[in-house]
């Protein structure tokens, strides 16, 4: 069992950075590959990034590659989400979720309550 709580969201210009932080709680997080999704109003949740267990391994989607660094620190079980250059279209919720699935499988069981991350023009 993962409880998740972000925490960083905010109102930013477009060009701005903000970073995300997502505090875990459970014995097992360190096992747990993690991943942001984001939910814009009247859009379908979409996946962000990832970061395996041992965060050798990251995968971004499309839109956000060289904008977004996904990062988790397994002793203060943090996962973070450094966002540069943001645009409008990034405007949405954002989640941090945890995947008990094979790196690669896209299928996470936990989620946490979602920050909001507003981009003005």
């Amino acid at each position: 069992q993962v409880q998740l709580v972000e925490s960083g969201g905010g109102l930013v210009q477009a060009g701005g950075s903000l970073r995300l932080s997502c505090a875990a709680s459970g014995r097992t997080f360190a096992s747990f590959a993690m991943g942001w999704f984001r939910q814009a109003p009247g859009k379908e949740r979409e996946f962000v990034a990832g970061i395996s267990w041992s965060g050798g391994s990251t995968d971004y989607e499309d839109s956000v590659k060289g904008r977004f660094t996904i990062s988790r620190d397994n002793a203060k079980k943090m996962v973070y989400l450094q966002m540069n250059s943001l645009k409008p279209e990034d405007t949405a919720a954002y989640y941090c979720a945890a995947s008990g699935s094979p790196w690669g499988v896209r299928k996470y069981d936990y989620w946490g309550q979602g920050t909001q991350v507003t981009v003005s023009s």
